[in-house]
């Protein structure tokens, strides 16, 4: 059995659940259901996820640090309180300009 590591009811503070890995990317599920995922990373500079695509749309906010995100060949530079949609079926890619941690929520249409 997984130890719950996000108590349901409870003020959390996210950007402080993850920690850098140095050289690395760290993931921790949130909650994941039938609707979808929230999912928290940490990414150490220079690391990140290469050219990929979703079937479903996702938000990406930023935690901590800033990070390049490039989405169907277009980049944005996103820093810590800014968020971004991510559209379905749209490639995407990102890049950690200095770490940066981001809470991605999926929500399956």
């Amino acid at each position: 059995m997984t130890e719950e590591v996000f108590e349901k009811g409870a003020a959390l503070n996210l950007a402080d659940m993850v920690e850098y890995s140095g050289g690395g990317v760290i993931s921790k599920q949130v909650l994941k259901n039938e609707s979808g995922n929230i999912t928290l990373f940490s990414f150490d500079k220079g690391q990140g996820l290469s050219e990929h695509t979703a079937p479903f749309d996702a938000v990406v906010q930023i935690l901590d640090g800033k990070a390049q995100i490039t989405i169907g060949g277009n980049p944005v530079l996103l820093e810590k309180g800014q968020a971004i949609i991510m559209p379905a079926n749209i490639s995407h890619a990102l890049l950690a300009v200095e770490k940066f941690k981001m809470l991605l929520t999926m929500i399956r249409g």
